[in-house]
């Protein structure tokens, strides 16, 4: 039987962080030059058609997230990783080669594709493998490898670019990171089918109905947590085809540019390593929450500095900024989806996500054609703050434990409901005299008799375990003034 667990799993848990952060070198590579490369060699002055690369990417790369998610339960995760880097081996050559810039759209549909299949399916076998407990911490490090990768290969390709020119030195550095992740892949990874397997069949979690509809819209905490990923990658993909303009005017050259550009990928990376741990232990919605204003708050200072040590620290709050959410993003959507649909629930939030990267591209290019670049970088800012209010308006909190003193003044005030989740044959051994049986199984269905207005608190033998996600079920039904009681039981007597 498969155990799950950070510390059960951590070699190849570990073999994973090294593979995605192959993944994310394959877009590093690309982050600092290839703006340049449209003005400079192929005479692009339109932002629109300049970041038409980043549309393909950031469409293609989200329908492979979706069909990552649908395919992965099918063939298996480690079947999509391999896919995912054998697509990944021409992207190099394209790039080096291209002499009109049809040709580099089309690379970045197929870097778009690789990104889908590899990057999901890392994210989603760390998931498989590490249980709920350091999920955000799991999460975090993915992100950190990934991350990080992106931006030491968009300071690398800046130096390389500035010393030989942007083709083809910089992409020929594409070509052994896509080799090695290749072979890392066959030659060690192993699928994560049984964990999965063996997680599902302790799972209280309810299957979602409509695992599209409620992961994207309806769902109280995962549609706030998909429109933020989706605003997230919008003013990333403005970033990514503005800012290198930007400080080109400013009169910044390559190198200043791949440095600058290079802290803000650096620091989201680096950030996650803490992060992540947070969204373990710390309310996820306030981390989203400051994460996406901080965003939109760097954005808007952006057109407004001058100096390259001002550009470098609203690099480093953007960074931060995007530190809070990513690992939370993914440590929610473990958190709130059935171990058997959390692929699918992964594949459609990173969907969305990633059609941000499409969608900030044009709205930006579009908004930078008619108003100029300052326009677009204040109406990106704007927009990121206002994603940060929808999840602070929409989400439910996750609120921490209740511990047994508080618990034992409102036993006697009317509208309080103790529920003991275990079931019948565990409650009988003993159980707080207050407490109705109900087991998580039955929750769902017996607490739509309720008022929302009722205050309640669930109990198990030991808290934190079924009586926390009895909890979390209640608040995602609209029982905003929901607790678990500390210690449980066990913690009561």
């Amino acid at each position: 039987m498969s155990t799950l667990g950070l510390r059960q799993n951590w070699k190849q848990f570990t073999l994973l962080v090294i593979v995605n952060a192959f993944v994310g070198g394959m877009v590093g590579i690309e982050r600092t030059v290839l703006p340049l490369l449209a003005e400079v060699e192929f005479g692009i002055a339109s932002h629109a058609a300049a970041l038409s690369f980043i549309m393909a990417f950031g469409v293609s790369k989200a329908l492979a997230n979706y069909f990552t998610g649908r395919l992965a339960g099918r063939y298996g995760r480690k079947a999509l990783l391999v896919t995912g880097w054998l697509l990944a081996l021409p992207v190099p050559f394209l790039l080096i080669y291209a002499d009109v810039w049809a040709w580099i759209v089309a690379a970045n549909i197929l870097l778009g594709i690789h990104q889908g299949f590899a990057w999901s399916s890392t994210v989603v076998m760390k998931m498989d493998l590490v249980g709920e407990k350091d999920r955000g911490l799991a999460m975090g490090l993915n992100e950190f490898a990934g991350y990080l990768a992106v931006g030491g290969m968009a300071f690398l390709t800046g130096y390389l670019a500035a010393q030989y020119g942007p083709r083809p030195v910089p992409f020929q550095v594409g070509i052994g990171i896509a080799v090695v992740g290749l072979l890392m892949t066959l030659l060690w990874v192993k699928d994560t089918t049984h964990h999965v397997t063996a997680e599902g069949a302790k799972s209280a979690l309810p299957k979602l109905k409509r695992v599209f509809v409620e992961t994207s819209l309806t769902h109280r905490t995962l549609g706030p947590v998909t429109q933020a990923g989706l605003v997230n990658n919008l003013n990333d993909g403005m970033l990514w085809g503005l800012l290198p303009v930007l400080l080109f005017s400013e009169g910044f050259g390559q190198g200043q540019i791949g440095a600058i550009a290079a802290v803000y990928p650096a620091v989201w990376g680096l950030g996650q390593l803490f992060t992540g741990k947070l969204a373990d232990v710390v309310n996820r919605k306030l981390l989203l929450v400051v994460g996406m204003v901080l965003q939109g708050i760097a954005i808007i200072g952006l057109p407004f500095v001058h100096a390259q040590g001002a550009y470098i620290a609203l690099s480093a709050a953007l960074g931060l900024g995007t530190a809070l959410v990513y690992p939370t993003f993914l440590a929610v959507l473990a958190a709130h989806t059935h171990p058997q649909q959390r692929s699918e629930a992964v594949g459609v939030f990173r969907l969305w996500r990633d059609l941000g990267y499409a969608i900030g591209a044009l709205a930006t290019g579009l908004i930078a054609d008619r108003f100029g670049i300052t326009a677009s970088i204040l109406a990106i800012g704007a927009v990121t703050v206002l994603s940060g209010v929808v999840v602070w308006l929409r989400m439910p909190s996750e609120r921490r434990c209740l511990k047994p003193e508080d618990l034992k003044p409102l036993l006697n005030e009317p509208g309080v409901r103790v529920v003991d989740v275990r079931s019948p044959e565990e409650y009988a051994s003993g159980h707080l005299p207050e407490a109705v049986n109900i087991p998580i199984t039955e929750l769902m269905e017996r607490a739509r008799e309720w008022s929302p207005k009722e205050r309640i608190i669930t109990v198990c033998a030991k808290g934190g375990g079924r009586s926390a996600q009895a909890a979390q079920l209640l608040r995602d039904l609209g029982f905003g003034r929901t607790w678990w009681l500390c210690g449980g039981t066990l913690g009561w007597r």
